[in-house]
């Protein structure tokens, strides 16, 4: 905080300094609407000096010698632009007219921009910076969460990385299924791919966390398919980023919150603190401008479980009092004799703890009057810990008594790194628009396992360990070009383009220790009594060091096994994509585009998709529109390439499943073939209205997807003598790598989503405030088409191939409605958000039919007030499921449970189950 502060005040001097100096004349004046004071409208002049109107809907500007004229902009209203000689005694006010849903975007089309009830697919527009002002989320995936029904996120629990990421999806598809561009620009994924029991497992999406939202003007979420415009992974849709470009005005905030629920650990756990910076120069008199955007976060962990239900003490823990111990379950008369509880034996189900921060910035320098450069990009570091399923006493194998008398929580620490920078240049070849643009971004996640051990090296062993690491690097080259035939029919835009990119996907092997069974041996021959000559060999097949029960003592570090030598790799792949589109308006009423884009990958061939869409003004109120596409997503190169062996809670039991790819042995024996691309049909309609103050869309689709890559069941071999020639070999393989099951990648389903999506806003004045209104509300299910895709080599293993569990996290594991019902009141300097989300029902996942459950549906109400201290200071207070509402609990005796883990569903979340989080919130604009 003290560096926060130091810088802050450094910043601020040099706004004073350069206001002292550089400009010569103040102009104030107010900003409305109907009379209504608009607040955090953008004011800029035309040299780039820019404000933003206080509470009051007032502004003040220090123009310089440059400065001619000023416009005003604000989400929902349409912009103006006055000259400065319009002003009387240096006051100029503006009345703005409210116009669609909420203002232009330039997601989902080449032409010049339009507003979203005369796009021809859906779009959402999220105004960022006027909306963390009152909302209790910090993160973009919890704050897409609750605002955008067709989004969906939650913070996930005891599964390694993925705790630190939240995979999200849009429109009930995968989060490998939606593209997320900055500025148009194609973003890179994560290194993480999602293995363990969670939503979107086997996918592999972007980190929306890592991106500030200090740094972000607004968003835009494109609803319908758009492969053929802006190439793979746009299947469900695009969310385009679009970073701040204000100058000479400096926003600060902090926030400070926490768990204030009935479940929480002494009443209040999983404090949280962010930080958020922004500030912007001016760059030379022709609009240029750089922006720059820090954050610092942290965020406490939580815990929900109360007591482990399982066995804690064995008679092998008391060998004093049972000589000859049989593993009789001695817990409840251990812990009475010990003066402890099973409260005392618990993990930490809950969100994890994190640390970090970012730096980001924009900017463009113009050129001359046709061209320009620009650049952006930013730094992300992240610190987290989550922790794993704690190891007991009982657990013989997996403990080790001397270091751990009483057992131990495991816990799998992340450094997560993630860069990116893009630059480009844009302006005129003659009548046509041209973009020649590179970015690069890259994504690292290095993992240790803390407060742990190796049992096979007994009472030597470490309590930490290096684990290795994913690496991921992609790097996207564009040139885009584009024209404007105003004058054929009512204006034609023909746009084309090529695009290369390239990626890296890495895995870094731990240090030995992490991995390895230091209980192996080779046996090498027989001494001259008949006794096997053994050699240590972490490699071997005969196991030397056993438990007091007769098992042989676990491998590597306990929760988080290291990565092996050869798990390591290091794959690359190219794509090289060219493209075709075109916008023709028949009549300023019917407009119809189409896309072309062909793609050829490296590693796996070509690809032809194409759009079509429409849009038609039935008149001055409505608007129809329609679209169909068809599109692809390319198996990521960490689907091809990731290999691990990992633990798992599976129907209430830990264990080690491995990971193969493709073209390994056991891969081979089950029949899995090599992956290919998922390709899908796309096709929706809508209608939108606009009667003033009320604006309206309906919007239905529905999309197909063939060969959709799923991450398949555990695949177990066995040695019994009877077991099949195949079984045995793979019970042979799983050995090596330490793990009990494996699984796969593969192309095993066909999918079909059918979805509606409603959104109406409503703006009023009442009394001297304006009141927001707005209701929106999704409706999707999505269904297993046909058949299992298996070889004749898994007959009779279709159920593990695509198994129950994987079949209800793509159904049924989400919400398959979600309504959001939302109030913003302005009045002089206060301010009231209120919200309602309904949540619909979800199933946990799991493959035993008797411990199937459905969790009913929720309403989470949100509630802030706000308050103008100062024209320069407001303060905000409110709550995040202010009625500390929870999900439904799981059933007692439930795998989904396990031995009290669980006490709600980890598999089939609608909102979380942290409960009740009330914040405060201080907001500086200078």
């Amino acid at each position: 905080m003290k560096q926060i502060y130091q810088l802050t005040t450094f910043l601020f001097l040099i706004v004073l300094s350069a206001n002292l100096n550089a400009q010569t004349k103040t102009l104030k004046g107010y900003v409305r609407s109907n009379n209504a004071h608009i607040a955090g409208a953008t004011v800029r002049t035309n040299d780039g000096i820019s404000k933003t109107t206080n509470a009051q809907g007032e502004y003040y500007l220090e123009l310089s010698d440059k400065s001619q004229s000023i416009t005003v902009s604000f989400v929902g209203y349409t912009s103006l632009t006055k000259h400065i000689s319009e002003a009387i005694n240096n006051t100029l006010d503006f009345d703005l007219e409210s116009k669609s849903l909420d203002e232009v975007v330039v997601i989902g089309s080449r032409a010049v921009p339009r507003t979203n009830l005369e796009s021809t697919a859906p779009v959402d527009v999220i105004d960022i910076k006027n909306l963390t002002k009152d909302v209790a989320q910090v993160s973009l995936n919890q704050l897409f969460n609750y605002v955008a029904p067709s989004f969906n996120s939650n913070t996930q629990v005891i599964s390694d990385g993925t705790d630190h990421i939240d995979p999200a999806s849009l429109r009930g598809l995968g989060p490998d299924q939606v593209l997320v561009l900055i500025n148009g620009k194609r973003r890179h994924t994560t290194s993480v791919v999602n293995i363990n029991g969670t939503f979107g497992k086997g996918s592999v999406g972007t980190d929306l966390n890592a991106i500030p939202t200090a740094a972000i003007k607004r968003i835009e979420i494109l609803r319908d398919g758009a492969a053929a415009q802006y190439g793979s992974d746009a299947i469900a849709g695009v969310i385009n980023i679009i970073l701040e470009d204000n100058v000479q005005e400096l926003r600060a905030s902090a926030t400070y919150g926490g768990y204030a629920s009935k479940n929480a650990e002494d009443k209040f756990d999983g404090q949280t603190v962010q930080a958020n910076l922004n500030f912007g120069l001016p760059l030379g008199n022709q609009g240029g401008y750089i922006n720059f955007s820090g954050s610092y976060d942290f965020r406490e962990p939580t815990n929900r479980q109360k007591e482990f239900t399982g066995v804690i003490f064995s008679d092998y823990n008391n060998p004093t009092e049972y000589p000859n111990p049989t593993g009789a379950n001695i817990t409840d008369a251990e812990l009475a004799k010990r003066g402890l509880t099973r409260g005392d034996f618990v993990s930490r189900i809950g969100q994890a703890q994190t640390r970090g921060g970012a730096l980001f910035f924009n900017s463009v320098i113009p050129l001359n009057e046709h061209a320009e450069v620009y650049a952006f990009g930013g730094l992300n570091y992240r610190n987290g810990e989550s922790a794993a399923f704690r190891r007991q006493p009982a657990q013989l194998t997996q403990n080790i008594s001397e270091i751990y008398p009483l057992g131990f929580l495991p816990l799998i620490v992340t450094d997560n790194y993630d860069q990116s920078f893009a630059t480009g240049i844009k302006g005129k070849i003659g009548e046509w628009n041209a973009d020649f643009s590179n970015s690069f971004g890259r994504n690292s996640i290095d993992f240790k396992t803390e407060n742990t051990l190796n049992a096979s090296l007994l009472k030597a062993s470490p309590t930490s360990f290096d684990d290795g690491g994913y690496r991921f690097a992609q790097n996207t080259t564009n040139f885009d070009i584009n024209r404007f035939f105003e004058n054929s029919l009512a204006g034609i835009n023909v746009a084309f383009g090529l695009e290369h990119r390239y990626e890296n996907y890495k895995i870094v092997a731990g240090e030995e220790a992490s991995y390895a069974d230091y209980g192996k041996a080779l046996r090498v021959g027989t001494d001259a009594n008949g006794n096997a000559i053994l050699i240590p060999n972490i490699n071997g097949n005969v196991q030397t060091r056993f438990a007091a029960n007769g098992s042989p003592y676990a491998s590597g570090a306990q929760a988080f096994g290291g990565f092996r030598p050869d798990n390591a790799v290091n794959e690359s792949r190219s794509s090289v994509a060219a493209y075709g589109d075109v916008e023709v308006n028949f009549s300023p009423s019917f407009l119809v585009t189409g896309a072309l884009r062909f793609e050829n990958y490296s590693d796996f061939g070509s690809t032809l998709n194409w759009k079509l869409a429409t849009r038609y003004k039935i008149d001055e109120r409505f608007n129809f529109r329609a679209a169909a596409s068809t599109g692809f997503r390319a198996p990521s190169l960490h689907q091809r390439y990731f290999n691990a062996t990992s633990s798992l809670f599976v129907e209430g039991q830990i264990i080690n499943s491995g990971t193969f790819t493709n073209d390994s042995r056991p891969a081979q024996l089950l029949g899995i073939p090599s992956l290919k691309q998922e390709t899908s049909h796309s096709y929706s309609a809508g209608l939108t209205g606009n009667f003033g103050k009320l604006k309206a869309t309906v919007d239905g689709y529905y999309i197909r997807i063939d060969d959709r890559i799923v991450y398949t069941g555990n695949f177990s071999g066995s040695n019994a003598a009877a077991a099949s020639e195949q079984d045995k070999e793979i019970y042979a393989l799983l050995q090596t790598a330490n793990a009990s099951s494996a699984r796969f990648f593969a192309n095993a389903i066909d999918t079909e989503t059918k979805g509606l999506d409603v959104v109406f806003t409503y703006n009023e004045n009442i009394g001297k405030g304006t009141l927001r209104t707005d209701l929106s509300g999704t409706f999707v299910k999505t269904n297993i088409l046909g058949d299992i895709k298996a070889s004749e080599k898994l007959s009779g293993k279709e159920s593990i191939y695509f198994d129950q569990a994987s079949r209800i996290y793509l159904e049924s594991a989400v919400p398959r409605q979600k309504i959001n019902l939302s109030f913003n009141y302005t009045v002089d300097k206060f301010n009231v958000f209120l919200r309602n989300v309904y949540f619909g029902e979800v199933e946990g996942a799991t493959n035993v039919d008797a411990d199937r459950q459905t969790f009913g549906s929720k309403v989470v109400t949100d509630l802030s007030l706000g308050y103008q201290l100062t024209k320069n200071l407001k303060w905000t207070i409110g709550a995040n499921n202010l009625f500390d509402v929870y999900p439904d609990k799981v059933r007692d005796g439930s795998s989904l449970q396990g031995a009290g883990y669980f006490l709600y569903s980890r598999t089939g979340q609608q909102f979380g189950f942290n409960g009740r989080f009330a914040f405060t919130r201080l907001a500086l604009t200078l």
